[in-house]
């Protein structure tokens, strides 16, 4: 079996080096590192830099945990050389481990040029039994901005930015907008966030939104909610953005998250018979097969959940069913069951069906929270901010999905997760034996 990759994201990497221990021929085209835009300019080096963020307000709130007044500063330099660190490390880890599993590596553009070959510049075409499609996304940038890379930033000029701002004006609240100002506000700069709803993050629970925004409050952030950027103008050196309703917002520095754009051009795929949804998508079945069953798309091509760990698992099993593991019936990938998480401070996370949605769809719930203030160990680590929700079934007691907002959120929601995937009910997690103090046993509360 010969099988190509276009894209050495998390779903390329994942699907060429399970196809390669399958026995699988695999040969892999990616044109910058290893790893791919979640490595180089998305997932990885945004969260370092909010670690170190994370950290620094940490270091203020010292006195509650009975310390001196810390005042810790930021070393641009040298969280730029520990940003680019990690990428480099972990490029070189997933280059070790593809090229240990006879994975054959090529630096470059790959392009369909039919439906069983891929021409690469600079290197022989390709003929391959199966191909995946992996090419990621890129940040989108409407007509009314002109990114400069100084002054006016996409998210891939921030990791980290040519300077700390000495105040951030933030297009876009959705996850990735909050995320930036929750990491530029805990390195000290000032931040207005633009707000296009009246809530942030306005496809998450209402409350948990709200608990998001009162931190950003108490932080100093400026919220305009309703308003929608319509336009950004550089004056000297300074950057006014204007809004569709009249208001205008100053600051040192404009930093765009407003969505990505599938990159889907120039790869081929008319040559190989695809047509591409109108938002540039690769319409995809549950197998993530084409139109053309040997053509396959995975990540953020594929047009189903954008995070990082779907398109891992779908490039898991699109090397399996390419290797033939799925001519029987077998569980498919069920995308309403994915976690998220959001590395604000505090974090959010969530999984499963969420209260406001059952409320839309009419359906019976059991909703059980319980504060962080309640956890000895919130209150021995200093931050009892948040909460754990847990959404059941009333009837059969079958946990449906949950919420937390909180430390350490994104490592709890694990286990709703679990219990989300495998069907477990309440019971079975008000009976289990957890860690003492731990805040896992919140869960155990909003169990019982």
């Amino acid at each position: 079996m010969r099988f190509v990759v276009i894209g050495g994201g998390p779903a390329g990497v994942r699907a060429a080096s399970t196809a390669a221990r399958l026995g699988a021929d695999v040969t892999l085209v990616e044109r910058d590192v290893i790893g791919g835009a979640a490595n180089l300019w998305d997932c990885v080096p945004s969260k370092a830099m909010i670690a170190t963020g994370a950290l620094v307000s940490r270091a203020r709130r010292a006195e509650l945990l009975g310390l001196a007044p810390l005042s810790p500063k930021v070393d641009l330099a040298a969280l730029s050389a520990r940003v680019h660190d990690i990428e480099s490390r972990l490029a070189a880890s997933m280059t070790d481990q593809l090229e240990s599993q006879g994975v054959r590596l090529l630096q470059g553009s790959g392009r369909l040029s039919g439906p069983h070959r891929v021409e690469v510049p600079g290197h022989e075409a390709l003929d391959a039994d199966a191909v995946l499609v992996a090419t990621g996304s890129s940040p989108r940038i409407p007509d009314w901005a002109v990114v400069d890379g100084e002054r006016v930033l996409s998210t891939r000029q921030a990791y980290p930015p040519p300077v700390v701002p000495e105040h951030l004006v933030v297009i876009g609240s959705g996850v990735t907008g909050v995320e930036f100002v929750h990491m530029f506000a805990s390195l000290g700069s000032a931040v207005s966030l633009i707000v296009s709803r009246q809530q942030v993050l306005p496809r998450k629970d209402p409350e948990v939104a709200a608990a998001l925004e009162t931190d950003f409050l108490e932080r100093g952030v400026s919220l305009l909610k309703g308003a929608r950027a319509a336009g950004i103008e550089r004056i000297g050196g300074r950057v006014v953005v204007r809004c569709d309703d009249g208001r205008l917002v100053e600051g040192s520095h404009v930093l765009l998250c407003i969505g990505s754009v599938p990159a889907s051009r120039d790869l081929g795929l008319d040559a190989a018979g695809i047509e591409l949804t109108p938002s540039g998508h690769v319409p995809v079945n549950h197998h993530c097969q084409s139109v053309v069953p040997h053509i396959y798309a995975a990540g953020d091509l594929s047009g189903r959940l954008p995070l990082a760990s779907v398109a891992a698992v779908q490039g898991h099993k699109v090397a399996e069913h390419v290797m033939g593991l799925h001519s029987r019936e077998h569980r498919h990938l069920d995308y309403d069951k994915a976690a998220s998480a959001i590395f604000t401070e505090p974090e959010i996370a969530d999984v499963g069906l969420a209260e406001a949605e059952a409320f839309a769809l009419g359906r019976k719930i059991r909703v059980t929270k319980v504060p962080y203030a309640a956890s000895s160990r919130a209150l021995i680590d200093g931050d009892a901010r948040g909460f754990v929700k847990l959404i059941s079934d009333p009837a059969t007691g079958v946990v449906l999905g949950g919420s937390i907002v909180g430390a350490h959120a994104a490592e709890l929601v694990s286990v709703i997760a679990l219990a989300v995937t495998a069907n477990l009910r309440v019971n079975d997690l008000a009976e289990s034996l957890f860690v003492h103090p731990a805040l896992a046993e919140a869960l155990v509360e909003a169990a019982e």
